[in-house]
């Protein structure tokens, strides 16, 4: 049986302030705006690197909770790189490093600028989840 097949994923994360997100992800973390949806005051957008989409969508703060937010996971074979470009770019947290996991990745994780968990890592041996 002939099955659909999937061809990429696009989370939507919320923001509190969407220009600033852009910004965020634009000239900290060096992703392209791809779109917005008003160039003074955007409410909904969509930014990329490396072929990796993401999505960025104004919440209201009465629908906002600081518990439940998302946590992304991408998968970057050169971490070390990606570590050391986003090291002087104020971006971590003062806990943030660069470990080895139990789970065969080497990864480093902060939070954006509404709270949106992004962890960053390459896999150290083959497994089937990372």
């Amino acid at each position: 049986m002939e099955t659909a097949k999937f061809l990429a994923l696009m989370p939507v994360l919320p923001s509190q302030d969407v220009a600033a997100a852009i910004d965020f992800y634009v000239n900290k973390l060096a992703f392209q705006l791809q779109f917005q949806d008003s160039l003074s005051n955007p409410f909904y957008a969509g930014v990329s690197r490396d072929g990796v989409q993401l999505h960025l969508q104004w919440h209201d703060p009465s629908e906002w909770s600081t518990v439940e937010r998302p946590q992304l996971r991408f998968e970057v074979p050169e971490i070390e790189l990606l570590f050391e470009e986003y090291q002087g770019l104020s971006v971590f947290h003062a806990n943030t490093k660069l470990r080895t996991t139990p789970w065969g990745t080497r990864e480093f994780a902060f939070f954006d600028l509404d709270q949106n968990g992004l962890t960053f890592f390459a896999r150290t041996e083959v497994t089937g989840n990372a």
